[in-house]
């Protein structure tokens, strides 16, 4: 991995950094869209490439359960297999501790999953998580961690932060016996729940670590959390985390939730939401998203967004039309995924143009008043972009609207 600060914002914690792995260039702050088992749902890998994506993301484990390493081995890895000529990242198979809980038992070896396909037990190591990651062939892959939910209290919590560190120190072992070094770059995850303390004990482990992993990842959030408590745990590492690496947060995807990572200095990231709502029907826009099930969008022949680039709106697909075959017919998904997933690539590229060009917080005091309009702005948004000097009420007479909710149209009268 070639990694390097091209700019930075002097207001926020911001920055644009030039990462050059082995499929390629990817600018940062960038999102990248989940291809869990090697396909983003409803497109193909060429149709993901010519909306200008680099980077996308694999599951480890759902990979190792099906198509196997042996299919794996025999396409050439992962690239070959899905059609994938760009940059690749595969997660490690530790969130599965938490979404296939029922069928985990965790031990200081590993995790003992039961295939939720035919219940056959296998044990995933963190060897064997790094092993199967070589043969995936990702360009950047991350240590096993013990996950546990991010509302999870008590001494699980500690343990699981403290597995997590002796679990890296046996990726890395495993990573630097392959010789595969200068083609996969490894990431370590930090753990520690909502706890500081716990969070600042794994921060000072895994920097201690630091040149012997390429990048950092924030893990353990995103799991129904506060989101005033989210933002201040995102601060909390990303201003601890060495500047000369990037920096993940893992399982963001709503655009508040990115812009305010990227404010804190974060780098990456992933989520299923942009195109899991697609073939829910919901399009996203730089006004908020549009719930094209509803009944107020059967009639107008206007795109989604006018101004979008992506071939669902520049070829101009009607609401009307997404209305009338979305969730019903395979095309409506994919044509809301394609525009969700630029949209997405728009709102990272936008803040990247922005630190360049010095104007990043009036970036986001423009995104904001465009996206929330006068309903009022998240207060936990608010309060994390004045901790790093933006203030988006500045001049404005708006209330504060409480919780976590994100933006939605719920009704046709919204």
């Amino acid at each position: 991995m070639q990694f390097e600060v091209i700019a930075t914002c002097n207001t926020t914690r911001a920055r644009v950094c030039r990462m050059e792995l082995a499929h390629g260039v990817t600018m940062l702050p960038t999102f990248m869209p989940v291809a869990t088992q090697a396909a983003i749902k409803g497109l193909t890998a060429e149709q993901v490439e010519s909306l200008g994506i680099t980077l996308i993301l694999n599951n480890t484990y759902h990979l190792n359960l099906r198509p196997g390493i042996k299919t794996l081995d025999e396409v050439g890895g992962a690239h070959n297999f899905q059609g994938w000529n760009r940059n690749l990242l595969t997660d490690s198979g530790g969130f599965q501790l938490v979404s296939l809980s029922k069928f985990t038992k965790i031990t200081e070896d590993g995790a003992l999953f039961a295939s939720p396909f035919t219940g056959e037990p296998t044990m995933l190591t963190p060897e064997e998580s790094i092993s199967i990651q070589h043969c995936i062939g990702a360009d950047i892959i991350m240590q096993l961690d013990d996950v546990v939910s991010s509302l999870t209290v008590g001494p699980r919590v500690a343990e699981a932060m403290e597995r997590s560190v002796r679990w890296l120190d046996r990726c890395i072992e495993q990573h630097e016996r392959s010789g595969r070094c200068d083609r996969q770059n490894l990431f370590a995850i930090v753990q520690g729940g909502l706890d500081a303390g716990l969070r600042d004990r794994c921060l000072q482990a895994m920097i201690a670590r630091k040149d012997r992993v390429a990048g950092y990842a924030i893990g353990g959030l995103s799991g129904g959390e506060e989101k005033d408590i989210f933002w201040r745990i995102i601060k909390q590492c990303a201003e601890q985390l060495p500047a000369d690496r990037p920096r993940y947060a893992m399982g963001v995807g709503f655009a508040e939730d990115l812009l305010v990572c990227v404010a804190l200095g974060v780098d990456m990231a992933d989520c299923v939401f942009p195109t899991r709502t697609a073939r829910f029907g919901v399009a996203l826009t730089f006004k908020g998203p549009l719930n094209l099930r509803l009944r107020k969008h059967a009639e107008s022949i206007e795109p989604i967004d006018e101004d979008c680039p992506c071939s669902t709106c520049s070829s101009r697909m009607s609401r009307a039309m997404l209305h009338h075959i979305v969730t019903i017919e395979t095309a409506g998904a994919h044509a809301v995924t394609q525009h969700n997933l630029v949209f997405q690539a728009q709102v990272m590229g936008r803040a990247r143009d922005a630190i360049t060009e010095g104007r990043f917080p009036d970036y986001l005091r423009t995104f904001f008043e465009n996206y929330f309009g006068n309903q009022g702005y998240p207060e936990w948004c608010v309060n994390a972009f004045r901790s790093v000097g933006v203030d988006l009420l500045e001049g404005k007479d708006l209330p504060l609207i409480p919780g976590s909710d994100a933006k939605w149209e719920y009704s046709d009268a919204a």
